[in-house]
Parts: C-alpha cells; structure tokens; sequence
C-alpha cells in the first residue's frame, strides 16, 4: 500500500500509460499523487535564447498535463502537477527524495539497447539511482 505516488509524465504514449497506471494506483490505495514534468534544457544556446525556450516550454508542460486533472478529479484523488526544468532523471530522484515517495512510476519508450546505450534511458536511470521501488510501464 502506498502513501505517495510520484509518475513522471512527458506526453508520450507510455508517460500516459504511467500516469494510468499511478492514478489507478492512488486511487486504489488513497494515496497522494505527485505528477511531474521536466522541460529539458539545451546545452549550446546563449543566455536569451535558452530563457525563452524555457519559458515556452514551461508552458507547453503546463498545458500538457491540464487534461489529466479532469482524470484525477473523477477517480477523487489528491494530486499535486510540477513542472522542472532539468534533465528527466535527476529531477525525477530528486522529487521523490523530496516528497518522500513510495514509489515511482515510469513509462518506457521500447527503444531497443543500442538506442538506449548511445542516447541514455530515464526510466534505467531512475531504477539505477533512485534507491526507492520504481515502476517501469510499458
């Protein structure tokens, strides 16, 4: 039984598979559900252009997850929506650690192992480092 729920969500197919599947989750064990999305920053623009694109995409994140309240307000269940700005792993470790998780919920892209071993995974990542339970969806 779990008391808080943190799932990252991007938008993606599997991150509304993982957002599902935590929502059910919360709603199954009356726990609290933390939805989180991370806008990702470039690492070779200068200073105004990285600002503004930050803020569009703080706001394109935003609007993104306005659907999902809809889904938390009918299963009755009490959400928190954050929007981070840095890279999806780290924030995702570093909100659960924050919140004091008991679990996490991930969605996994299905890209194959050299996809993965050239580009990185988030959901590998999170179950590296996050020294809590993670769920991986698919």
């Amino acid at each position: 039984m779990y008391s808080r729920i943190l799932v990252g969500y991007d938008g993606s197919a599997p991150g509304k598979k993982a957002f599902d599947t935590a929502l059910n989750l919360a709603a199954r064990d009356g726990a609290e559900l933390h939805v989180l999305s991370v806008v990702r920053t470039l690492d070779v623009a200068d200073d105004v252009e990285t600002e503004a694109m930050i803020e569009n995409s703080l706001k394109y994140h935003r609007e993104m997850m306005e659907p999902l309240l809809r889904e938390v307000r009918d299963k009755r269940v009490s959400a928190r929506f954050d929007v981070v700005v840095g890279h999806p792993a780290e924030q995702i470790i570093y909100k659960s650690d924050e919140i004091k998780a008991d679990l996490i919920v991930v969605g996994d892209r299905g890209r194959s192992k050299f996809t993965r071993l050239l580009l990185g995974s988030v959901s590998r990542d999170v179950v590296q480092h996050a020294g809590r339970q993670v769920l991986v969806v698919r």
